[in-house]
C-alpha cells in the first residue's frame, strides 16, 4: 500500500515477524523496496515528508536528467517512452509515484527517522521516528539522499546583505528575478542551469561565481550520449580517460579562457574521483561565450561596510540584487547513524550498496556518492544487490511475504 499514513505499530514486533525498514522515499529507497518485495521479504518504506520523491518536488522548474530515460529506469518499471530521451522533473515526480502504485510498495508517510541503533538482544536495528515511535527491523537501508540538507558557506557578513538571498534549493524559476541582477554562487550542473535559466528568463544581469573551473561536457554529441560514454570508460586507466577527455574537449568544446572558463589543469576523471562531477551543457557553454552570462571569482564574504555589496576572492566588489548559493547538499547522516562508526571524516557511509560494516551487521546505504555514470543507474544496481545480501545473508525474524 503506497503513501499510507497510519504507522507501523510502535511497539517491538516478535524477533520472527521484523521487516526491513528503508529510510527514505526517494528513488533509492523506492527500487530497494521493490527489489526486496520481488524476493519476498517485507520492506516498509519510512518517509519524512507526505509523498514519494520529496527532494525531485522541490527541484527547479526546468530541470532533466541529464541521463538516458533508459539508464535512469529503476527495477521493475520502465520509465514511459512518452516522457522523451531527457525526462522532465515533473515527469520523474509522476514516474515514481507510478512506480510506487506499480508494485504495491509499503510506505508510511510523515515519519521521520532520527536515530538508527541495535536493538538490546543484538539481533536486529531499533529506529527511533517521530511521535516517540519506537520500530525494530531485521534490517536498515538508509536511502536518505544525496541531496538531503542545503548546505551555505559561513561566508562573512551574510546577515547584512540586504538583498535577496536563497539557497539553490529554494530556486524554482526565473520569474521573480526578471529585470533583476543576479549573482549565482557555484558552477555545479545546478549552479550552470539555473544561471542559464535566468538569462532565458529576463535577469537584467546574471554572474557565476567560480571557485575551481570545472571540466564541461556535452550532454549529447551526434546522438551519443556523455552518460553512455561514461559508462564504457569506468573500467579503463584514469590516465587514459584524463586524455581522451581532453582531446574531447578541444574537439567538441570553444576555448572560454577569455571569458573566465579556460580548460582545467587537472584531468577529468581524476577530478571525478575526488568527487568533482563534470558540468553538463545545456546552453551555459553558449551563454558565457556571447557575454550573457559573465564568470566572476569565488564569493569571499558580504561587505558590510557597504550595503548589498558582495565581495569576491580577486578583491572586487558587486552589487547584485539577489544571490542564489548554489552551493550543494550534506548528507546529513551525523545525528541518524553518526554513532555507529559507519562514517567517514566527510560524514559519507564506509560502506554501499551490499556492503555494510563488519560491525554494524544489517546496516546499508544508497545513494550517496555520485557517480559520473549517472546517479539513478547506480541506484538501481544497488537495489538489487542489497536486496540479494539480505536474502543471503538472512536476519534474525525476518518478514517474509506470503506466497
Amino acid at each position: 500500500m503506497a503513501d499510507s499514513t497510519t504507522p507501523p505499530n510502535p511497539t517491538a514486533p516478535p524477533r520472527e515477524d521484523r521487516p526491513v525498514y528503508v529510510v527514505g522515499g526517494g528513488p533509492g529507497g523506492l527500487a530497494v523496496a521493490y527489489s526486496l518485495r520481488a524476493r519476498g521479504v517485507r520492506a516498509v518504506v519510512l518517509e519524512r515528508s507526505e509523498h514519494v520523491g520529496a527532494s525531485w518536488r522541490r527541484h527547479y522548474d526546468r530541470l532533466r536528467l541529464h541521463t538516458t530515460r533508459r539508464l535512469s529506469a529503476l527495477p521493475g518499471l520502465p520509465i514511459p517512452r512518452r516522457f522523451g530521451r531527457w525526462v522532465a522533473r515533473a515527469d520523474m515526480v509522476r514516474y515514481l509515484e507510478k512506480y510506487a502504485e506499480h508494485h504495491r510498495l509499503e510506505i508510511v508517510t510523515g515519519v521521520e527517522v532520527s536515530r538508527v541503533e541495535r536493538t538490546a538482544d543484538d539481533t536486529g536495528w531499533l529506529l527511533r521516528a517521530t511521535g516517540g515511535r519506537e520500530l525494530t527491523g531485521a534490517a536498515i537501508v538508509i536511502a536518505t539522499g544525496f541531496n538531503h540538507t542545503p548546505r551555505l558557506p559561513d561566508w562573512p557578513g551574510r546577515e547584512a546583505y540586504t538583498g535577496e538571498f536563497l539557497h539553490a534549493s529554494e530556486y524554482r524559476n526565473a520569474k521573480p528575478f526578471a529585470g533583476r541582477d543576479v549573482l549565482v554562487a557555484g558552477i555545479g550542473n545546478t549552479g550552470a542551469e539555473i544561471a542559464v535559466d535566468l538569462v532565458e528568463g529576463g535577469a537584467s544581469r546574471v554572474r557565476l561565481s567560480v571557485r575551481t573551473v570545472p571540466h564541461i561536457v556535452r550532454r549529447s554529441t551526434a546522438g551519443w550520449p556523455a552518460q553512455h560514454s561514461a559508462v564504457l570508460v569506468r573500467r579503463l586507466p584514469v590516465g587514459l580517460v584524463d586524455r581522451l577527455s581532453r582531446a574531447q574537449a578541444r574537439v567538441a568544446l570553444p576555448d572560454l579562457s577569455a571569458q573566465g572558463l579556460p580548460r582545467p589543469d587537472k584531468g577529468l576523471y581524476s577530478r571525478v574521483l575526488e568527487g568533482a562531477i563534470p558540468v553538463q551543457d545545456v546552453g551555459l557553454v553558449d551563454a558565457v561565450r556571447r557575454g550573457r552570462v559573465e564568470i566572476v571569482a569565488a564569493v569571499a564574504g558580504f561587505d558590510a561596510g557597504a550595503v548589498g555589496k558582495v565581495t569576491l576572492a580577486d578583491g572586487t566588489r558587486v552589487g547584485p540584487d539577489a544571490v542564489i548559493a548554489a552551493t550543494g547538499y550534506v548528507r546529513g547522516l551525523e545525528g541518524l547513524v553518526g554513532h555507529l562508526g559507519v562514517l567517514d571524516d566527510r560524514g559519507r557511509p564506509v560502506a554501499r550498496g551490499a556492503g555494510t560494516p563488519p560491525h554494524a551487521p544489517g546496516l546499508y546505504f544508497t545513494g550517496f556518492t555520485n557517480p559520473i555514470s549517472g546517479n539513478l543507474r547506480e541506484l538501481a544496481i544497488d537495489a538489487e544487490k542489497i536486496a540479494k545480501a539480505v536474502t543471503r545473508h538472512g536476519a534474525p525474524g525476518i518478514s517474509r511475504l506470503p506466497r
